[in-house]
């Protein structure tokens, strides 16, 4: 039952990924998540895509249906001309979205997981980049 439980809770929260879902006003995404989808999605997605190719000698077509983007954003990434403008603001943070792509990128590969399921477990990851502040604020943004 409990297993049940959260396959369906999954499964709502990739509908609404999936359809863009009108979040409704008490649970706006905030400044936090509109920087990072801005800046750090991108750098992650890009680290993924190379991971893919270079390690797991995936095409970049094979990596664009995976990753649920285009071939041509998938040769951005990994000429490193998507996905870099404003990395100098979270070098802090770096070292961990790396390990979390090679992780990801292995899981991609391996057919253990899908885009939806990293997307999700992205925010919940990123959700650990704003501790600091989250004690700061009272503020609880655990997904």
């Amino acid at each position: 039952m409990e297993k049940h439980c959260s396959d369906f809770l999954l499964n709502i929260a990739i509908q609404f990924i999936k359809y863009n879902a009108v979040i409704p006003s008490e649970s706006k995404m905030s400044a936090r998540c509109e920087t990072t989808g801005k800046f750090v999605l991108p750098v992650f997605r890009s680290l993924v895509a190379k991971e893919l190719v270079n390690t797991y000698h995936l095409t970049q077509v094979e990596v664009a249906k995976k990753l649920k983007t285009t071939q041509a954003a998938v040769s951005q990434y990994i000429n490193s001309k998507r996905a870099i403008k404003g990395t100098e603001q979270f070098n802090d943070i770096l070292p961990r979205i790396q390990a979390e792509a090679k992780k990801t990128a292995k899981q991609l590969a391996n057919h253990e997981t899908t885009w939806d399921e990293v997307t999700l477990d992205f925010c919940k990851l990123c959700s650990t980049f704003y501790v600091t502040e989250e004690n700061k604020t009272g503020d609880n943004y655990t997904i």
